[in-house]
């Protein structure tokens, strides 16, 4: 399943909230979908789940045209909005059988569908409770739930960790690392960028309704910054190595951190080759050189200006 943006634009009055939007993610593939309030990216994401048409531009499900095709699109989609469910008088079992029944689900494969999404979701305990009375954390379980009713090949999910405490966040995110196993394609908004770095395979960074970079995390790092971290670990001489690199060309920063030394390097990989090559050279017994994982907090404060509409 290959999800396709193309040049994707959507007005509210004299606003132009999505302007010239372009990126593609695939299956199995879980894709962070960052930018700052009001970038455009709630707008992007309705426009992929069919609940918007855009003014010009289109979005492909394998082929399919959003904008010529939404029912047959829509059937692709499980969407989960920023919102989560206020009604106050359905069950969580009632309120996932409705969906399914929505979704043209009938007998058997109805009951076998809510049953795999309440087991598959971990709300088994509470199917009888009423929506009103349930914590943020489970309110999103169900709402995850009702999205993969109709198993889709797609997951759009707008801030679902907003307000979630420490546990839920971390149950969101193994569920997430289960379904991109499954082969399914996840687009991802969500402000605890830290987080994110930890399930996403690639990035697209929006401010302004304009994409300023997309791509996997390794690339846009690549082409983003123009520092990076070093962690060296040597054998002995440490405060030695310390002063020398303090003294280097092209190194911004340098300090202990426990075994270790790390180093703030202007440059590409090649810098970073040569500065080892040095060293060697100097007699350093270096058992470790290698730059610091990228960071989707790293690459948002690099890449963002800090425009707003």
């Amino acid at each position: 399943m290959k999800v396709q943006v193309k040049n994707l634009e959507k007005r509210f009055g004299k606003t132009l909230a999505v302007d010239n939007v372009s990126f593609s993610f695939d299956s199995g593939h879980v894709f962070g979908f960052v930018g700052p309030n009001g970038a455009g990216k709630t707008t992007t994401m309705r426009v992929i789940a069919t609940l918007e048409e855009p003014d010009s531009g289109d979005v492909y499900l394998n082929g399919i045209s959003v904008r010529e095709e939404p029912e047959v699109a829509r059937r692709l989609v499980g969407y989960v909005p920023d919102s989560l469910p206020a009604h106050n008088d359905i069950t969580v079992h009632e309120y996932l059988d409705f969906f399914a029944r929505a979704y043209g689900l009938h007998g058997m494969e109805r009951r076998k569908a809510v049953e795999a999404v309440e087991e598959f979701t971990n709300v088994t305990g509470i199917l009888e409770k009423h929506l009103k009375a349930l914590s943020k954390g489970m309110k999103q379980r169900v709402t995850l739930g009702r999205a993969l009713i109709h198993d889709p090949q797609i997951l759009v999910l707008d801030e679902p960790a907003a307000g979630l405490d420490p546990r839920a966040r971390v149950e969101l995110r193994e569920l997430l690392t289960i379904l991109a196993q499954q082969k399914k394609a996840i687009l991802i908004s969500s402000h605890i960028l830290t987080e994110l770095t930890e399930i996403c395979n690639g990035v697209v960074i929006i401010e302004r309704g304009q994409v300023l970079e997309t791509g996997t995390i390794e690339d846009v790092m690549k082409k983003s910054a123009t520092r990076r971290g070093i962690v060296i670990r040597v054998l002995d001489r440490r405060d030695e190595l310390l002063k020398e690199l303090l003294q280097t060309p092209h190194v911004n920063n340098a300090k202990e951190s426990g075994k270790d030394v790390l180093i703030e390097l202007e440059g590409d990989d090649d810098r970073a080759s040569e500065i080892l090559a040095e060293l060697i050279g100097k007699g350093y017994r270096i058992s470790e050189f290698k730059q610091t994982k990228a960071n989707l907090e790293d690459i948002f404060m690099n890449v963002t200006k800090g425009g707003v509409q």
